[in-house]
């Protein structure tokens, strides 16, 4: 059957290209009642209007945990402001995983501006957001003068709260100033695709530059770009199909249809930028360690990974209850949930491919698988399964498909337009509330990974974020009951409980650092690990006070590492401890053949003395004299070493 636009344009040729003046109630919801000036100029000021006064509880969220310290709070070269040692800094350092200088350029801008004052650094994020919602709707405007279906896209993306950790998480500045700049480009390409010109082209070509220099994630731009040819420009396959949807009615005739090999061709510099900032994530993030080996996980998890993340990302944009900034990494999912959601994009897939009159359908559903391949997790990064804040360029396929396919529905069946007004504009409002519910929970980081910890099952990752803030606010024995519970429900390699035994030892828990010690022995497969724990379990002893138990532990790592400098010197003071002079010179000499040093020949001197071997013991006096910078300062230190271990024994 053939669409109304169609038989429109019948119509009008059968009248000598005339139509009749009155309205047709079968018109798009949108209508084309908003003009380019004076109603585009109220939609672009009611969304800002409601993404601000939504979003007004950022102005009371502070820096969270994680990411947030190495950004911001414990990083002196970005504090510094617009210096040259944070430029330098922005595009040597990969300390993050990630290369965007134009992002670490950002912070020390608002360094600069707003020093570690929270409020500042959020909202200057969410300006970014609601530039970019305002540049969101007038770009779907231009290319398809559809007003209201391109206002509902842009409100959605405004105001959903899956968008919440991309504006409110301070380190997550990269996410909105890359979407900018991707939305910045992809209007000034509609420009090029309109008029040509080499200059808009290199505009186009030096604005996706940026957005990759803020954030890798917009790599798949070009392949966009080609979608958006496809629709709303209907520059490709322009007379591929005899049908023309109602929603389609209204895009642009403006733009010159080109053929798809032409189209390829018109983007291969962005083609090899986008393959360039790739080989340098990947390298960037081998270099900070961020990649997951096959080893971690294999290539068959991450694909069934894959398919129900994408499942659970559409869950997440229709019903966006209880979100986490982190979703840990679950293993292999259940095969019956891998092969329903395999089945449920399959379905959607070959549904919006037969329904090629709807145009929109192909191009927000592929959009939104595209744009998530980077993130998806075939390449994985991190711990986490799936991101919030990986849905932040995607979910708008998705709410593209939304809104043109209410607007062909309104079309075909007009006496639904005042209901689903309606419905649409309490769903903005419920989305808009729910976002402000959002903010609250990251208010700061304890009342955050608190949350994050309550709304998702085993999350040993909320737990380990909620320890370190925790501990970073002195709140110690409550930060080693958090570190446990994130044991308790993940197997840690021995490094990392390595750590966490370091941690207790730190804040005075020395059994409960014995323990950890104890199971990096048991379980790591690394000889020099499980010396390090042996020392360290040593140390523990020692600050008890059990000096027997002490030197079995030196002996034991000893035994895994007979060049330990370190450990040497702690069993000659034992030695020395239990008055046994000879044998702590004897151990005192293998150490500083291994590792010299002035307090070392000074414990040697004082072992000597007691001896009775005084010449010896002057000459490693001597010594400690001609190789220390600071004599004063290495005597001071040889004290309290000895007074730790010997104490007042001799």
């Amino acid at each position: 059957m053939a669409s109304t636009a169609t038989k429109l344009r019948k119509s009008e040729q059968k009248s000598g290209g005339k139509s009749e003046d009155k309205p047709d109630p079968t018109r798009p919801v949108d209508g084309g009642s908003l003009s380019p000036q004076k109603n585009a100029a109220i939609a672009c000021l009611l969304l800002a209007v409601l993404t601000l006064a939504f979003y007004n509880p950022i102005a009371h969220c502070g820096f969270v945990y994680s990411d947030d310290v190495v950004y911001l709070t414990q990083n002196p070269a970005i504090q510094s402001g617009l210096t040259w040692e944070a430029v330098s800094f922005a595009f040597t350092s990969v300390n993050t995983g990630i290369w965007h200088p134009l992002t670490w350029l950002s912070h020390a801008l608002d360094c600069q501006l707003f020093g570690l004052n929270p409020a500042g650094h959020h909202y200057v994020s969410l300006l970014f957001h609601t530039a970019s919602a305002v540049l969101l709707f007038l770009l779907l405007l231009e290319a398809t003068s559809a007003a209201w279906p391109s206002l509902i896209v842009a409100l959605l993306f405004a105001l959903h709260p899956e968008n919440v950790e991309s504006v409110a998480w301070a380190a997550e500045r990269k996410n909105v100033l890359s979407m900018f700049f991707f939305l910045l480009t992809l209007w000034l390409y509609g420009k090029y695709a309109k008029s040509g010109g080499l200059g808009r082209y290199l505009g186009v070509v030096s604005l996706f530059a940026l957005g990759l220099l803020a954030k890798p994630q917009i790599v798949t731009l070009p392949f966009v770009l080609l979608l958006w040819d496809y629709w709303p420009l209907r520059r490709m396959f322009s007379g591929m199909s005899k049908e023309t949807s109602a929603a389609d009615a209204d895009s642009s005739a403006e733009y010159a249809p080109r053929s798809f090999w032409y189209l390829v061709q018109e983007k291969l510099p962005l083609f090899a930028l986008a393959a360039l900032s790739s080989a340098v994530t990947v390298w960037s993030q081998r270099e900070g360690s961020a990649l997951r080996s096959l080893g971690e996980y294999s290539l068959s998890v991450r694909l069934q990974n894959a398919i129900v993340s994408y499942v659970r990302y559409i869950a997440h944009t229709l019903w966006p209850f209880g979100l986490s900034p982190i979703y840990p990494h679950p293993g292999a999912p259940a095969l019956a949930a891998t092969l329903g959601a395999a089945a449920l994009l399959a379905v959607l897939t070959i549904f919006v491919i037969r329904r090629r009159d709807l145009r929109f359908l192909a191009v927000g559903w592929f959009w939104f698988l595209g744009t998530l391949v980077p993130m998806i997790g075939i390449v994985q990064v991190g711990e986490q399964s799936m991101a919030d804040r990986y849905a932040y360029i995607p979910t708008i396929g998705l709410f593209l498909l939304l809104a043109w396919g209410v607007a062909e529905i309104v079309q075909k069946k007009p006496f639904l337009k005042t209901g689903i007004a309606v419905a649409t504009a309490l769903a903005v409002v419920a989305l808009g509330i729910l976002t402000y519910r959002q903010l609250s929970y990251w208010h700061d980081g304890e009342t955050l990974w608190g949350y994050a910890a309550r709304v998702t099952d085993r999350n040993y990752l909320a737990h380990a974020e909620l320890a370190m803030t925790l501990n970073g606010e002195g709140q110690f024995d409550q930060a080693i009951g958090e570190f446990r519970a994130a044991e308790a429900l993940h197997q840690y390699p021995p490094d990392e409980v390595l750590k966490i035994g370091t941690y207790e030892q730190r804040n005075g828990h020395f059994a409960g650092a014995i323990e950890q010690y104890g199971n990096v022995v048991n379980s790591s497969a690394t000889a020099q690990l499980r010396a390090t724990a042996w020392e360290q379990t040593a140390v523990a002893y020692m600050q008890m006070r059990n000096y027997e138990q002490a030197g079995h532990s030196y002996d034991n790592a000893l035994q895994l590492n007979p060049n330990d400098a370190s450990a040497l010197g702690a069993t000659a003071l034992l030695a020395e401890r239990r008055g046994d002079y000879d044998a702590a010179a004897e151990r005192l000499r293998r150490s500083l053949k291994i590792e010299p040093g002035d307090v070392g020949f000074l414990l040697l001197g004082d072992a000597l003395r007691r001896s009775g071997r005084l010449q010896e013991a002057e000459a490693a006096h001597d010594m400690a004299q001609k190789i220390s910078s600071n004599l004063d300062e290495a005597q001071k230190n040889a004290m309290q070493t000895r007074l730790f271990f010997v104490g007042d024994a001799n």
